[in-house]
C-alpha cells in the first residue's frame, strides 16, 4: 500500500477551522454556519453534498477509483457531531467563544475537524475500491440528532456497510486511543416525578399533606434502586438532577416535582430501574397520603459496538498509535451518546481519541474550562484515512 498523502500543508488550516468553530458555538439544530463552513471545505475537495438531513446535518460521498466503488455493499460511513453545549465558557484565549451561554466543551468542533482532515487525505489520493460516506450531525446534546438524520433517510440515500466515530477522550493522553466489544456507552432516560399532596398554611401543616417531605423520602428510597436491586457486577447510575417546589418559606405546596436521569448499559436493568421508580414513587407516596405521577421520557439507546466493527477498528488504532498505546477492551463510561441509534441500524464501533495533554488526563467534557487538544486533529483524520482504506482492502481479500 502507498504511504498516505501528506497532511503537514492542510494542518494549519485545520487548527484554524477548528478554532473558528471553537470561537462561533451553535447548538442542537442551529448549526446553520457550522454546516456552511463544512460544506464550503467539503465542496472545496470536489465531493457533492447534500444538506438538510436532521435540519442542519450533511453529508458528502467520495467514490474512490476502483472497480467496484459505485457498488453499495462496498460502502463506509463516517460521523462526526458539530452542536454546542449552553455552557458559558471560562477560558480567554483569543478564539474562547464568541457567543453568551454557548460553548463548545464535548469537543464537537474538534471532531467535526478531523473528519474534514480524513475526507482532504482520501480526496487527495481516492485509489480505493469504495465509497466513504462522510456524516456531519446535528444536535447530538441531547436532541438525538443521529435519529433525525435516520429518519430523513440517512442510510437508504447513502446505504453503508458498516459506520465509524470517534470520540474525544480526555482521561486517556494524547496518542492512545481505545474501543471495546459491546456496551461502550450507556443509555440514558429522563423521567419526572409529580407528588401531589394538599397545600395550605405552614402553620397548620396538620391540615395539608406536604408533598416536600414525601418528594424527599422518594429521592431517599430511589438511591436503594442501585445499591440493593442491580447486580454489583453490572453498572447502572440513578440520579436527581432537580427539585421543585414551592413558592414562598410560609406556605405548604399542592405539589413538588422530581427530576433526574437513568443509565444503565444493558435493557434488562433498564427495565428494572424504570419498574423501580415508578413503584417506589407510587407506594411511598401513598404511605404519606399523597400520590405520584411519574413520567419517562426515552433518550438514547446504549452505544453498543459490533464485535466484528469494533476488532477491526482497535487493529487499526494499533496501526495507527502503536499496540502500546491502543486499548482494545476500555471500560465502558456512563455517559451516553445518539451515535447508538446508528449502531442499532448500521454494523460499526464507537471509539476513543486520548485529548490528554502533556501525557497526563485533560480537562473533563462539558467543563467550562474544556478545549479539544489541537495537537491530535492530524492523528485522528489520519486515523479515519487509514480506516477506511484498511476497510476497502479488508473486503477485497474476503
Amino acid at each position: 500500500m502507498q504511504a498516505s498523502p501528506d497532511l503537514s500543508p492542510y494542518i494549519g488550516k485545520l487548527v484554524q477551522f477548528r478554532r473558528d468553530l471553537h470561537a462561533h458555538p451553535e447548538l442542537k439544530f442551529e448549526e446553520s454556519r457550522t454546516s456552511d463552513q463544512v460544506a464550503a471545505w467539503l465542496q472545496a475537495l470536489g465531493l457533492p453534498v447534500q444538506r438538510g438531513l436532521g435540519g442542519t446535518g450533511l453529508v458528502a460521498t467520495l467514490r474512490g477509483s476502483g472497480p467496484d466503488a459505485a457498488d453499495p455493499k462496498r460502502a463506509i460511513a463516517l460521523r462526526a457531531d458539530m452542536d454546542a453545549l449552553p455552557v458559558q465558557e471560562l477560558n480567554t484565549f483569543e478564539y474562547a467563544s464568541a457567543n453568551p451561554g454557548r460553548m463548545h466543551a464535548c469537543g464537537h468542533d474538534g471532531h467535526t475537524t478531523m473528519l474534514l482532515g480524513a475526507a482532504t487525505l482520501l480526496a487527495k489520493r481516492p485509489d480505493f475500491n469504495g465509497t466513504v460516506h462522510f456524516i456531519f450531525q446535528p444536535g447530538e446534546e441531547g436532541g438525538a440528532g443521529a435519529r433525525k438524520m435516520m429518519d430523513d433517510g440517512l442510510f437508504e440515500r447513502f446505504p453503508a456497510r458498516a459506520v465509524f466515530a470517534l470520540h474525544n477522550w480526555p482521561a486517556l493522553p494524547a496518542g492512545q486511543m481505545g474501543v471495546r466489544v459491546g456496551p461502550i456507552m450507556a443509555s440514558a432516560n429522563r423521567f419526572e416525578i409529580r407528588v401531589h399532596g394538599k397545600g395550605g398554611h405552614a402553620a397548620q401543616p396538620h391540615t395539608t399533606v406536604d408533598p416536600i417531605p414525601v418528594a424527599c423520602a422518594i429521592v431517599g428510597q430511589l438511591q436503594t434502586l442501585v445499591s440493593r436491586a442491580v447486580d454489583p457486577l453490572d453498572s447502572a447510575v440513578l440520579t436527581i438532577g432537580k427539585i421543585d417546589s414551592g413558592t414562598v418559606e410560609n406556605i405548604i405546596p399542592d405539589t413538588a416535582f422530581i427530576y433526574g436521569t437513568c443509565r444503565t448499559l444493558g435493557d434488562a436493568t433498564l427495565k428494572l430501574l424504570v419498574e423501580g421508580i415508578e413503584r417506589i414513587s407510587t407506594h411511598v407516596a401513598q404511605a404519606h397520603r399523597a400520590s405520584a405521577e411519574v413520567i419517562i421520557k426515552p433518550g438514547y439507546p446504549t452505544t453498543v459496538n459490533h464485535a466484528r466493527e469494533a476488532r477491526f477498528m482497535a487493529q487499526v488504532m494499533a496501526d495507527t498509535v502503536g499496540a502500546g498505546n491502543a486499548h482494545a477492551d476500555v471500560l465502558p463510561a456512563m455517559t451516553a451518546e445518539d451515535f447508538g441509534f446508528m449502531l442499532e441500524e448500521v454494523p460499526g464501533a464507537y471509539g476513543w481519541i486520548g485529548n490528554g495533554r502533556n501525557g497526563k488526563p485533560g480537562v473533563n467534557l462539558h467543563s467550562p474550562s474544556y478545549d479539544f487538544n489541537d495537537d491530535i486533529l492530524g492523528l485522528g483524520a489520519g486515523f479515519y484515512e487509514h480506516l477506511a482504506r484498511q476497510w476497502f482492502a479488508q473486503e477485497g481479500q474476503a
